[in-house]
């Protein structure tokens, strides 16, 4: 959205006597072709007796010449403008075909149109100089103007410059140095000397403060400021005349108010004309206000609306206290690279080595802002089916009590930069760990590559073919087969320490043995995961089931002690045991353990000249800290950086972590839960400006400039530091609570979301595929016990999954893909599954910290409402009304109106004005005209997307998503009779729907935007252009539109999205014009109105156009 600015310009003369003044030109009101919409123009002149006349000079700028018949001792011109500031792409033009390439030369008819823009200055020898170096290689004509530009700009110093006049080209480069009024004209003269006609343009030029500080380049003004400026056009073919503004180094964009431009400087001076001879005074005031700062991603709202978000949710957190729940709130936010947005790791892949070598940086980052002295664990991550290798996961674990887990951040290494170490400084690793676990080190094993499976493979590779370069077709079988033959299959990868954690009396203590295997020597299983992940456990030898059964993990709702300070326990020894010469003196027997009952295994493997520790899988939380500290210990002792993996810590409330790990297009940072708002607001913005600083950001857009979020979402989690003190199981009321509130207000469901919605999205409604499951969750409601409301315990948690368990299902009874997912609040299957949290994952990434905190404040808010007062309304049938209305950007801003309405009834104080920029953002205006009095506004609406059916595809079968079809919301003000004026849209009545506002009323257009192979109805033609009429119904004709294009208007077809939030608008922009109604007499069309959806026009149903 625009932010509309008031510039405000007083110059003043004083004399030192009376004196007359001769005619003045004044050069000061926007010339007819600035691109930046001027709303009103005032010019104020004094003194006041005086006579003005506008006129035009011979190239169309605007001049008041003004005549005053008597004396004066001053003279005032006082200039008062307010002015849109839309976001101009300065680039988006076209060329005429045989300009398109520098150099060219204009065509004979139109050099003799800009003989006065081609006349050239006589060059002297430092001007020749300049121009000699310019490099003049064929290449885009747009490209040699940013060169040109830029080298004027960087040649130069600039200076504020107060004498009258402009310097030669010459007299600048001797200098050095000018005021924008001579980089202006130098660089008119370099251009000229190009073959290029250009101009000197004065004019103002407008720069408001950044809404963030830039990560690259100068950070800009401090303070909104203006100024009279000067710059250079240059005109190109095809797209007329080009700004050029050499003192910046930029092109002209919407900051850029041309006042007057000429063939010569001295034709565009703000004011010309005589006067006698007399002492002066100048004194000029500028100064410029914004007037309205609409919403935006950067700046979604002011400081003081920021400061009221703040208070209201310290309320809520009192308001929580009193009712005495625990809450905490965690998330899924998720970011994407701002350098990169075409790479498939930031579009479908899920794994890259950029998103490894950001997420690591990023989770040092928050480790020094949250968790100094936490630990880093680099482990494995989920492995879906179809990919060829498990994702990675970096996860940052630390005490509640503020005790250090890992003191000395210098031993551990970075993943995803190569070391130095070798395979013996890995053996004397494990050895010296062994003994501070008190292991044995004669049960270290060596662990190599399976002979016999990479000496087979390498015998079916061609003859002609070097194992070290397989040239296989597979990147990843191919390094991995390099990898191996370089290294040498008689070089050990790693070791292996069998190793597990028993209770010994009233002790634990780390359990080793030797494994005893029929090839004599650990073989791993091929693959390119790390050693720990690849060991033959198959070939160990076989003992009955219950002699290796693994431990099982501690009841997440078993109480827990605080845990011990830092401390090493050992087998043999005291408790406080630290170093390794203790553990020497009372080794135990080495044949004490054959080996048999240990299953699992510590690794130590040198990769890529790292030393990666993986871990063993333990069950208490205690046990893993005792092996991290023996590792760092270890680390520490012999002066070596350890990268460790492996098995994460258990679950336990005493420890607390984040995590990163990668998805398709994204990294996905799982938060630490925060158990009051202060805390809340901390992580949110904590995090949000580590990943800017990491260049990590939150915003992508589609190729026509709509935002989009990142495309992974921002689940929000909801629970309590113990399990067992989660709201949702203690009082299951409040699940039904939002259950039910959610149904009965789809704007918290659409509002929110991604564009992805509907029956088969990631995050779909309950009633949105299953008509039916409305009537079993009533079932379910009534099979909660009615004491549960108010009296905790009457309801085991164990009933609450069940009860919600499969209808909390999406239509394949996927329990993760649903608005609320409860796969970790009380499942049966695993302690992971009971932690007693509930997910909201129909929340979309927001592109500012501000708007998510406004959306998790707004969860808070309800939970505290229905702790107190449960919401007991019946579940509403939306039917086919769910998405014809509600997909509207009216509807839902109607509807969400209303849930901040309840809210302040029941003294939570909330505002609009928080959620706003959320609405900005998820439904963006395309465009917006007037007509006698009648405002037409289009914005963005969103449109489920169907999963299409199997395809045969490359090994196997295929589903595509078919996204062409979109949707556009018309809403028109000022319609006072509808039976006088009608809305078209392609000739086609548009079915207008009252909003209860007088005059107002809303429609949705449903259109085919592109034509895809796959598709629903694939030979529907695409209906863009979209023209709106806006229809009399007495004439028969219309009276005004407008015109909406889902590509480029002048063909322009963008291959790239665009990489900022400037390029985007600009490009959503340039596809309205508010203009192109149908001419001349004729008659709408009329669709039958569909009862099942009457507030949509579908143009699919509508008859081929005919052109």
């Amino acid at each position: 959205m625009s932010i509309r600015v008031a510039l405000h310009h007083k110059t003043v003369y004083k004399y030192d006597r009376l004196i007359e003044l001769g005619p003045q030109i004044v050069r000061l009101k926007p010339a007819p072709h600035t691109r930046t919409p001027i709303i009103s123009y005032s010019l104020r002149i004094r003194p006041a007796k005086h006579f003005l006349n506008w006129q035009q000079d011979p190239v169309g700028n605007y001049l008041a010449r003004v005549v005053f018949p008597e004396q004066t001792r001053s003279l005032e011109l006082e200039v008062d403008l307010v002015a849109e500031l839309p976001v101009i792409n300065p680039f988006d033009f076209f060329l005429e075909p045989h300009a398109e390439q520098f150099p060219f030369a204009y065509e004979p008819e139109l050099q003799s149109q800009l003989t006065p823009y081609l006349r050239k200055d006589k060059p002297d020898q430092r001007f020749a100089a300049f121009c000699k170096d310019i490099d003049r290689q064929p290449r885009p004509t747009t490209d040699f103007l940013v060169h040109l530009n830029q080298k004027v700009h960087n040649h130069l110093k600039y200076i504020l410059r107060y004498d009258p006049g402009v310097q030669t080209a010459a007299q600048t480069l001797e200098l050095g140095c000018g005021s924008c009024r001579d980089f202006a004209l130098l660089l008119v003269q370099v251009l000229r000397h190009e073959g290029l006609a250009a101009r000197f343009v004065s004019g103002y030029s407008i720069q408001l403060v950044a809404d963030q500080k830039p990560l690259d380049g100068p950070a800009g003004v401090a303070v909104d400021t203006v100024d009279l400026h000067a710059w250079a056009e240059v005109y190109l073919p095809g797209a007329g005349w080009v700004g050029l503004d050499a003192t910046s180094g930029l092109m002209a964009g919407e900051g850029h108010i041309p006042l007057a431009c000429s063939a010569e400087p001295h034709d565009a001076s703000p004011i010309t004309g005589s006067l006698d001879d007399c002492e002066t005074e100048l004194d000029i005031t500028m100064r410029v206000d914004r007037l309205r700062d609409e919403p935006r991603s950067s700046k979604p709202f002011s400081d003081a609306a920021w400061d009221r978000l703040l208070a209201s949710g310290d309320k809520v957190d009192k308001l929580l206290s009193k009712g005495g729940v625990k809450l905490t709130m965690g998330g899924e936010p998720t970011f994407v690279s701002i350098d990169d947005y075409e790479s498939p790791e930031w579009n479908t892949d899920a794994m890259g080595g950029a998103k490894l070598r950001l997420s690591d940086r990023l989770m040092r980052k928050l480790r020094a802002r949250f968790a100094p002295g936490g630990f880093l664990q680099f482990g494995q991550g989920k492995w879906y089916p179809g990919e060829s290798l498990p994702r990675w996961a970096m996860t940052c674990y630390w005490r509640g009590d503020g005790e250090r887990i890992w003191r000395d951040e210098q031993w551990l290494a970075d993943p995803a930069q190569p070391g130095k170490r070798t395979i013996a400084q890995a053996k004397k690793f494990t050895e010296a760990l062994a003994k501070r676990l008190a292991a044995d080190s004669d049960h270290i094993s060596a662990a190599y590559e399976d002979t016999g499976y990479y000496l087979w493979r390498e015998g079916r590779l061609p003859i002609n073919v070097d194992p070290t370069d397989p040239k296989l077709a597979d990147p990843e079988e191919r390094e991995r087969i390099s990898r191996v033959f370089e290294r040498g299959l008689d070089q050990p990868v790693g070791f292996v320490l069998p190793l597990q954690r028993v209770t010994e009396g009233k002790r634990r203590i780390w359990q080793s043995g030797l494994w005893m295997l029929r090839a004599k020597h650990v073989f791993l299983a091929p693959g390119d995961s790390p050693i720990g992940l690849r060991l033959p456990m198959s070939s160990l030898p076989w003992v009955e089931a219950d002699r290796h059964a693994p431990e099982q993990p501690r009841d997440p709702f078993e109480p827990r002690p605080p845990l011990a300070r830092r401390q090493l326990e050992r087998a043999a020894g005291p408790e406080q045991a630290a170093n390794a010469e203790q553990n020497d003196q009372q080794a135990p027997d080495k044949d004490a353990h054959r080996g048999d009952d240990v299953r699992t295994a510590l690794t130590v493997e040198l990769r890529q000249g790292r030393i990666h520790i993986f871990l063993p899988p333990v069950a208490w939380a205690e046990d893993f800290l005792d092996l991290i500290a023996s590792i760092e210990d270890t680390a520490s002792q012999l002066k070596t950086e350890v990268v460790v993996e492996g098995y994460p810590a258990p679950d336990d409330p005493r420890l607390s972590s984040l995590k990163i790990t990668p998805d398709p297009g994204v990294i996905e940072v799982n938060v630490q839960p925060a158990g009051t708002w202060r805390e809340l607001v901390e992580i949110t913005t904590g995090l949000y400006d580590d990943a800017r600083e990491c260049r990590l950001g939150t915003e992508k857009f589609l190729n026509d400039g709509r935002p989009m979020g990142t495309g992974g979402g921002n689940h929000v989690v909801l629970g309590a530091a113990d399990p067992k003190d989660s709201p949702f199981l203690r009082r299951p009321h409040l699940l039904r609570s939002l259950l039910t509130y959610w149904n009965n207000h789809p704007s918290l469901s659409y509002l929110f979301s991604s564009l992805f919605v509907g029956p088969t999205s990631q995050s779909p409604r309950i009633d949105e595929a299953r008509h039916d499951s409305l009537r079993e969750l009533e079932i379910a409601f009534a099979q909660i016990p009615e004491a549960a409301d108010g009296e905790e315990g009457a309801c085991p948690p164990w009933l609450v999954d069940r009860l919600f368990r499969h209808i909390l299902a999406d239509v394949t009874g996927n329990t993760h893909r649903t608005e609320f997912c409860i796969d970790k609040l009380y499942s049966p299957d695993s302690s992971t599954g009971r932690l007693g949290l509930l997910e909201l994952r129909a929340f979309e990434m927001p592109p500012h910290a501000r708007m998510s905190l406004a959306q998790t404040h707004l969860v808070r808010a309800l939970v505290a409402r229905f702790w107190q007062q449960p919401h007991r309304a019946p579940l509403v049938r939306w039917g086919t009304t769910l998405h014809d209305r509600f997909l509207l950007p009216h509807f839902a801003r109607q509807d969400l109106q209303g849930v901040l309405r309840e809210l302040r009834e029941s003294g939570i104080d909330v505002e609009w004005e928080w959620f706003a920029p959320q609405f900005e953002f998820r439904f963006p205006l395309a465009g917006e005209v007037t007509i006698d009095g009648m405002h037409l506004e289009l914005r963005h609406a969103l449109e489920p997307w169907n999963v299409l059916g199997e395809e045969p595809g490359a090994g196997g079968t295929t589903r595509f998503v078919d996204s062409s079809v979109e949707r556009m919301q018309v809403l028109v003000t000022g319609l006072v009779d509808p039976h006088l004026y009608s809305i078209g849209c392609n000739g086609i009545r548009v079915p207008l729907t009252p909003t209860g506002t007088q005059g107002q009323a809303v429609a949705g257009i449903r259109f085919r935007a592109w034509q895809p192979p796959h598709c629903l109805h694939p030979t529907i033609p695409v209906h863009s252009p979209l023209v709106f009429d806006l229809f009399d119904e007495r004439s028969q004709r219309a009276i005004g539109g407008c015109t909406y294009h889902v590509g480029h208007p002048g063909g322009r077809s963008y291959d790239t999205p665009p990489t900022t939030a400037y390029e985007a608008e600009g490009r959503r922009l340039a596809r309205f014009t508010a203009s192109g109604h149908t001419p001349g007499p004729f008659s709408l069309s009329d669709l039958p109105r569909d009862a099942e959806t009457p507030t949509t026009l579908d143009l699919r149903q509508a008859p081929p156009r005919t052109h």
